[in-house]
């Protein structure tokens, strides 16, 4: 039902605006996420064994947002979407796990982007400064 990849350093996985109908599951190793241009990647995230990514590409045909590179020696598992959704017509308990991973991954993705995007905004302005600006905008002349 799957692909298992043997990555070298360096080489890509899946690149930033492609259409892919894969999701992967890291087996061994760790890859490291990023954005961007090549000559202005910016780097976002590591992953390691354990982690999947790509579950975007089993659920919609939308162009990659990153680009996953293997850091060092990694084994990735690859599953194609077709595969996947006949595995899961197959096998429903075992394919509802496989679900509730992709969802916890979802989850924890969104917790970390919330906490940085509450770091970046107190550091770029006040709690204060944001009920005033609110207020004004309402024209609450009274806050």
């Amino acid at each position: 039902h799957c692909d298992a990849l043997e990555m070298e350093e360096g080489e890509p996985i899946v690149q930033e605006g492609e259409v892919s109908p894969y999701f992967y599951g890291i087996a061994e190793g760790t890859v490291s996420v990023s954005v961007g241009a090549e000559d202005k990647r910016v780097y976002v995230n590591t992953l390691g064994a354990g982690d999947v990514f790509g579950a975007a590409g089993i659920f919609m045909r939308v162009p990659r947002t990153a680009t996953v590179s293997a850091q060092g020696r990694a084994v990735v598992i690859r599953v194609h979407r077709a595969e996947f959704t006949g595995f899961i017509k197959r096998h429903p308990e075992a394919g509802n796990k496989i679900l509730l991973v992709f969802i916890y991954g979802l989850l924890r993705k969104l917790r970390l982007a919330d906490q940085e995007l509450a770091y970046e905004r107190k550091s770029d302005i006040s709690q204060e400064d944001v009920d005033a600006m609110i207020a004004g905008l309402l024209g609450d002349e009274a806050s």
